[in-house]
């Protein structure tokens, strides 16, 4: 005998692996990860730092 499926929820299940996989495919595509992104503001702000330590102040 074949098994009974809720047609809702079977629904359901499928749009939600479809919208993961485009989740996935746009964060291969276009996302950084968190550890990027602190990294890259780290260095800029380390490069503005050093940068502003060798101005000249003139008066």
């Amino acid at each position: 005998m074949a098994e009974i499926v809720n047609l809702r929820q079977a629904k359901k299940q499928a749009a939600r692996k479809a919208a993961r996989s485009a989740a996935d495919a746009n964060a291969a595509k276009h996302g950084r990860t968190k550890a990027e992104r602190e990294l890259e503001k780290a260095r800029a702000e380390k490069a503005t730092r050093t940068l502003d330590g060798h101005r000249r102040e003139t008066e």
